[in-house]
């Protein structure tokens, strides 16, 4: 998983997939979806018809046959020691009760390397009828045909209208939908509200743009007070949120060519850029915090503790700021300030229920029921009930717009989850082969930000030419063998 997933707040390590946000409708659509005749399925009827006959007793119409009895294999079951196992499993019992013809085989995953694990069941045609995959996997799983096309199934499902539009970017390829979304977050700018009026700050005028940010920022600076605008995150994860204004400025960090191979993009005029801007805040702006490499803990700790303004946070980072004695009404939320290209995309990150392409279509169409029950209201609002109950703190972006998180949490903003599902209006994945680059990455951010003398076009040179040879030309060999 990625970085923002280990640093999600409690809610979503206890509630995982399920517990968060979800996609298809209600489970009366649901129901309604999965109750459609199949056209290979029998229709009964009276067992022997009426000879022609004047005889005008009427007969008794035929009936249709009820739903077949299918079962599906869903890698769903909670682990032993999991929070919500009894509320998951109620749950289960719930979905059983109102589709008694479809059977459910709850198998438990690995907590460790479950991508091994999925990809070792599909590789000995032993892959679950349905399955939560991560955003990350969605392009290349989509490419190697492991998803099924749920086009037909999604189209047809009366309730879709009820989701955030791009909830489905991930996971559309040419106009074809392969998964339900289930969970989502996303990543924005966060800021003390009272510190911006306190500067008389406007904060819509201050996230305009690049400029007019770091004006803001610098004003927000007070070294007598121990202030600064914004917490810049320089450390080992660096390139975790620089790539965010290398979007802004229109580009992104790798290339990937149409026969899978990939070039770096470091010294492209994008990259070159955003990270002259990090030095403009840093030197020009001077409006960062003195350790520009300070763990991303106490990046938090000075935004929670009122000596940080701003932020670049997750739509999920609202409970662990709530609990260290923020007021929610005092966090406000946006977009990142766009960048020379004149857009601000954000990272999205989060699951989808997706199916077995070799299922049969009554199963497909069963395991399509199982996704959208466990993405309908009635279900996402019963885990919002179990948090509330358990004093849990929930993920302010759920891919369904019908849900009214003010009844479950205490002063909830009227317009935070407004501004939270705005900011996911734009969305952009992570770059191509972060995990292997990352370092390479790191290195010419955390230059730029130590020596005022740096020149960043020279050390994103350095850092490309390296990358070439130490990664992109083994795994364009790779590609070939």
């Amino acid at each position: 998983m990625n970085r923002t997933t280990k640093l999600s707040a409690t809610f979503a390590l206890i509630m995982a997939a399920a517990v968060t946000v979800s996609a298809c409708g209600s489970s009366n659509n649901a129901e309604n979806a999965a109750s459609t005749t199949n056209a290979n399925e029998p229709v009964a009827t009276n067992a022997t018809e009426p000879a022609a006959t004047n005889d005008t007793t009427q007969t008794e119409p035929a009936q249709t046959a009820p739903e077949v009895d299918v079962e599906i294999t869903v890698w769903d079951k909670p682990h032993a020691d999991d929070l919500d196992k009894a509320f998951k499993e109620s749950q289960f019992a719930v979905f059983e009760a109102k589709y008694p013809h479809i059977k459910v085989k709850h198998v438990e995953q690995t907590k460790e390397k479950e991508r091994e694990q999925f990809m070792t069941a599909v590789a000995g045609g032993e892959q679950p009828d349905a399955y939560l995959n991560p955003y990350p996997d969605m392009e290349s799983y989509i490419a190697q045909g492991i998803p099924a096309d749920i086009t037909d199934l999604w189209n047809s499902f009366e309730d879709k209208a009820s989701y955030l539009p791009s909830s489905l970017n991930a996971a559309t390829v040419d106009g074809k939908i392969y998964g339900v979304p289930n969970s989502m977050y996303v990543t924005g700018l966060m800021y003390n509200k009272q510190m911006f009026a306190d500067a008389g700050i406007d904060p819509a005028a201050a996230l305009k743009d690049w400029d007019s940010f770091g004006a803001a920022a610098q004003k927000l600076t007070n070294p007598g007070k121990g202030t600064y605008g914004y917490a810049i995150l320089g450390m080992d994860w660096a390139d975790w949120f620089f790539e965010y204004y290398v979007w802004q400025a229109g580009g992104d960090l790798t290339e990937k060519a149409a026969d899978g191979t990939a070039k770096p993009a470091f010294t492209s005029d994008a990259v070159v850029k955003a990270l002259q801007y990090y030095k403009d805040l840093k030197f020009k702006y001077q409006a960062t915090q003195k350790n520009v490499v300070q763990s991303l803990d106490d990046n938090q700790k000075d935004f929670y503790t009122g000596h940080a303004a701003s932020m670049i946070a997750g739509s999920d980072w609202f409970g662990g700021l709530v609990s260290k004695g923020m007021d929610l009404n005092n966090i406000g939320f946006s977009a990142l300030p766009a960048g020379p290209s004149g857009i601000s995309p954000s990272q999205v990150g989060g699951n989808y229920w997706i199916l077995n392409p070799k299922a049969s279509p009554e199963k497909q169409k069963a395991a399509f029921t199982y996704a959208t029950y466990f993405t309908s209201k009635e279900y996402l609002e019963a885990t919002l009930q179990f948090a509330k109950e358990n004093g849990i703190f929930p993920n302010l972006l759920y891919v369904r717009s019908d849900l009214d998180l003010s009844k479950y949490i205490e002063g909830m903003p009227a317009d935070l989850v407004a501004n939270v599902q705005a900011a996911a209006n734009n969305t952009h994945l992570e770059y191509f082969l972060k995990a292997r680059l990352s370092p390479y990455i790191v290195k010419p951010i955390q230059q730029v930000l130590l020596d005022e003398k740096t020149d960043p076009l020279t050390v994103l040179k350095a850092a490309q030419d390296l990358a070439q040879k130490e990664v992109f030309d083994k795994y364009n060999a790779e590609l070939k063998k």
